[in-house]
């Protein structure tokens, strides 16, 4: 079986074991907030490059809107990550994500509920599909 390699898989493993152990550290029950300061120092501090509360507009034939859409990270921008301290993530939350992804133009996305116990059952993972070319 031929793999092929994407560095952002390596990124999103980084990504999760720095929210696995912000989490055995301070446990669910933070806000949606504290979690994203602390991961995003955190993550700065593996030498990473992490916006914050990054926009994105909304364009759609003569209309545009500047500030429609605000995701919490993008780590090294590659991966969008959303967080959430929720008691279970919905399909909103997922619809949600990828509505980001697709505005972001990145590929890789990871939605992440620091509430989950354990956490890898709030962890969702997304690779933005492309269209194919017109023939």
């Amino acid at each position: 079986m031929n793999t092929i390699h994407r560095p952002e898989y390596g990124l999103t493993s980084k990504i999760i074991c720095a929210c696995i152990d912000l989490q055995r550290i301070f446990g669910p029950g933070l806000l949606e907030r504290a979690y994203e300061e602390l991961l995003a120092a955190e993550l700065m501090e593996q030498g990473l490059v992490v916006r914050r509360q990054v926009i994105f507009p909304l364009i759609h034939r003569s209309v545009r809107i500047t500030k429609a859409y605000k995701t919490d990270l993008i780590v090294n921008e590659k991966v969008l990550v959303e967080l959430k301290a929720i008691r279970t993530l919905t399909d909103a939350d997922t619809a949600q994500t990828l509505t980001y992804l697709k505005l972001s133009g990145l590929e890789v996305a990871l939605l992440i509920n620091f509430n989950a116990v354990p956490l890898k059952t709030g962890i969702k993972r997304f690779i933005r599909t492309h269209p194919a070319p017109p023939a």
